[in-house]
């Protein structure tokens, strides 16, 4: 019905909106067309704060004056519209980026008796090739376009930066739930993105924030009110690390050479250049990638994928001590949690040393981040990290219970654990 679709579609609008808000950070946000009471202004502008966390400080912006944003609505008499009543069919809507953890969440979910849908916002080719190969046979495509007036300003230095893109999806996605008639949306958004970046004038940062347990919740219980009151809104993979995720992808060969995990492949900055497409090779997530998928696959499979080895590469030493967290900040990337990434390199490197090799940032990290050095005139051989081997064990295991899986999910992600640790 007309109503739905024009409440659905006025919270993509809203969500779209703050792609065109942080060019001048306007302190006045009015909306005139619908209604939003307090619950819904509140909901919002703690979104924006945490959502844009990485563009304030990355624009040095105090978000925390009194005076910094207000939204209002022109009309405040009236209540906003109720939540979609009807029940939706027992399906699932799985989003597909074009990485490896949809193709995990998919295939995984294939195995299932649940009616399979794929959506994926402007595919890239990946996404295109890694649908292809999954066999998705209902495959729903949405284009979006940026208003070039946007990209003109951004040429003329107005502000730019970071938006909660993953918040986009999760409005999109409802809005087809509700067109589509599904009820199930499986997400691939795991466990490691709830640790944030940085503390900024006294909040924590996080470039995943819109991928985090904390924006999941808020954003079901919005949903259920404003949005699709019957819409199961979860991620599929938020039970596990991002290095738990790579083990299970490692069993997807076909996957390959098709799955594309880097940022940088994708960047036209500001429309000025076109996307390569490919590996850059350069940045902190392709470390992360080469580093957890590293312990997993001969070493020939996994320089095919990137066309390199990573660890040979001693520009990528920086990247590493940051993504391990002892050099600046945590990467605002899409990577594992500052442990997660220790514990990557450590296996990768337990590997290399089983099969008698010694990479560049592998003997970096056995040399000079794994020796704990005492200042009496030597070194002893111990360990800066003397339970590092339990506790990689503990991780590649770990369970955590702080998700929104139904009891049919859960079961045929925990069974592959089991079989694995088996």
């Amino acid at each position: 019905k007309k109503p739905v679709l024009d409440n659905l579609i006025f919270h993509l609008g809203l969500i779209e909106l703050l792609s065109y808000w942080k060019a001048t950070c306007s302190p006045k946000i009015e909306v005139k067309k619908h209604s939003l009471n307090k619950e819904q202004v509140k909901w919002w502008k703690e979104l924006i704060i945490d959502g844009m966390g990485q563009f304030f400080y990355e624009n040095k912006i105090n978000w925390r004056t009194s005076n910094f944003l207000t939204i209002s609505s022109i009309l405040p008499e009236k209540e906003p519209p109720a939540a979609f009543q009807k029940r939706l069919d027992n399906q699932v809507l799985v989003p597909i980026g074009g990485g490896k953890d949809s193709i995990v969440t998919l295939e995984i979910l294939k195995k299932t008796n649940f009616p399979i849908s794929c959506f994926s916002l402007n595919p890239t080719e990946n996404a295109k090739r890694v649908m292809k190969m999954a066999e998705c046979k209902d495959m729903i495509i949405v284009k979006r376009k940026i208003d070039p007036k946007l990209l003109e300003l951004n040429k003329e230095g107005f502000l730019n930066g970071h938006t909660p893109f993953s918040a986009y999806l999760a409005f999109l996605s409802i809005l087809l739930a509700v067109i589509f008639n599904q009820k199930h949306i499986a997400f691939s958004n795991e466990r490691s993105s709830n640790e944030g970046n940085l503390i900024y004038l006294g909040r924590e940062i996080n470039h995943q924030y819109s991928k985090s347990f904390h924006f999941e919740k808020k954003f079901r219980k919005y949903s259920e009110r404003y949005l699709a009151k019957n819409a199961h809104y979860f991620s599929f993979l938020k039970p596990l690390y991002e290095i738990q995720i790579t083990k299970l992808f490692s069993e997807y060969p076909q996957y390959f050479n098709l799955f594309l995990s880097c940022n940088e492949a994708f960047k036209t900055k500001s429309g000025t250049q076109k996307p390569t497409g490919k590996w850059c090779r350069n940045c902190p997530k392709c470390l992360f990638i080469f580093a957890c998928l590293y312990p997993f696959l001969e070493k020939e499979k996994i320089i095919k994928i990137f066309g390199e080895n990573l660890f040979e590469k001693k520009e990528l030493l920086s990247p590493m001590k940051e993504l391990i967290g002892i050099e600046k900040f945590k990467p605002f990337e899409c990577v594992g949690t500052k442990r997660e990434s220790l514990i990557a390199f450590y296996l990768s490197w337990k590997k290399a040393n089983r099969i008698g090799e010694e990479p560049f940032l592998l003997k970096h990290f056995k040399d000079k981040i794994l020796p704990l050095k005492i200042r009496k005139g030597f070194i002893r051989n111990l360990s800066r990290y003397p339970k590092l081997e339990k506790e990689a064990q503990k991780m590649m295991f770990s369970w955590n219970r702080k998700h929104n899986l139904a009891k049919d999910f859960v079961k045929p992600l925990k069974n592959l654990l089991i079989i694995t640790k088996a």
